[in-house]
């Protein structure tokens, strides 16, 4: 067993308090890498930005649970070394584990120091989440780690996440389901979905908008509560021609305009999921430079831009559409 605090990682209990009590969204940033991980935390700490490290079931298995603890051990080493170069302050940290599928998993999560897991019970029927969720809670709490639930389904695929239907969440279950389960966040589903391809539409047209009156109806009935918004990620459209253009095929690929997602972030939504656009960010950069420079082999040549290329990207969402900068 490894406690989270031992590795200096938070949970997001104070995190969520103050974006709900100050109006904005803490970022929850998903990594597969070691570059991806330095980008996180370098934009984070220097534009002075909580943020939450997300890990997905698949990313966990691709960097291994052993060699990923001390990742995100150096994570926290090194947004102190950047602080105090800088003289800034040390930013909170947490370590949460995205779309945990299983008991077992959320366990094995805590036991290795995550200081935040999710357990996905959407599948299931109603009483089959509640029950996984309150179990999972049970557990969790044990350790003072926070524990989100999820009520709704996404639509789209991204990494073991796959759903062909968007079920919106019915807010008449969310009072029920926070007091049975004692979760410590709700992600809930109005509109966002997974992947880079959130919606069909015809060139020209707008994404749809998201559902803003179920968020509104959901805050009153769980008032102060803090809401999770998953599949957030606006899937840039200079990276996504970007990739078409170095070779790539993302044709249609659209997600959630960044002016919904700030308006969600004045709410009751204080934590948004960003995966896609990293992955994007980092392809447009690796693509554009090998397509420039087909002699290059040396991984750092493209890699080390390519990080680069997230920082800028990362501070921004954290600047003008979370919020979160210039929070600690």
């Amino acid at each position: 067993m490894i406690h989270y605090a031992d590795l200096g990682f938070s949970n997001t209990r104070k995190m969520f308090e103050d974006a709900m009590k100050n109006g904005y969204a803490v970022p929850a940033y998903n990594f597969n890498n070691m570059e991806q991980l330095q980008a996180i935390i370098t934009a984070c700490t220097m534009s002075q930005s909580p943020v939450i490290l997300q890990v997905s079931k698949g990313a966990r298995n691709y960097a291994n649970q052993t060699l990923l603890r001390w990742m995100g051990q150096g994570a926290v080493e090194l947004m102190k070394e950047i602080a105090d170069e800088n003289n800034l302050k040390e930013i909170p940290i947490a370590m949460h584990l995205d779309h945990g599928d299983s008991f077992e998993l959320c366990k094995s999560c805590v036991d290795m120091g995550f200081s935040s897991v999710m357990i996905d019970g959407s599948h299931l029927t109603y009483d089959e989440n509640v029950e996984l969720t309150r179990r999972v809670v049970e557990y969790a709490h044990k350790y003072d780690v926070t524990v989100e639930g999820e009520l709704g389904v996404l639509a789209g695929i991204e990494d073991d996440v796959k759903a062909e239907e968007h079920t919106y969440t019915n807010p008449d279950n969310v009072e029920d389901f926070v007091k049975k389960t004692g979760v410590d966040s709700l992600a809930i589903a109005i509109g966002t979905s997974h992947g880079a391809y959130k919606f069909k539409i015809k060139d020209g047209e707008q994404p749809p908008p998201l559902r803003f009156d179920i968020l509104e109806e959901v805050e009153k009935r769980i008032p102060g509560f803090p809401i999770v918004l998953h599949g957030a990620s606006s899937v840039l459209q200079e990276y996504v021609k970007t990739i078409n253009k170095y070779g790539g095929n993302l044709e249609g690929a659209v997600g959630v305009s960044e002016d919904q997602l700030r308006k969600a972030a004045k709410s009751a939504v204080c934590k948004i999921n960003i995966d896609s656009d990293g992955r994007l960010v980092m392809t447009a950069k690796v693509r554009e430079i090998l397509w420039n420079k087909p002699e290059e082999f040396d991984p750092r040549k493209y890699l080390g831009p390519a990080r680069d290329e997230l920082v800028k990207m990362y501070e921004r969402k954290n600047r003008d559409v979370l919020g979160s900068a210039f929070r600690v």
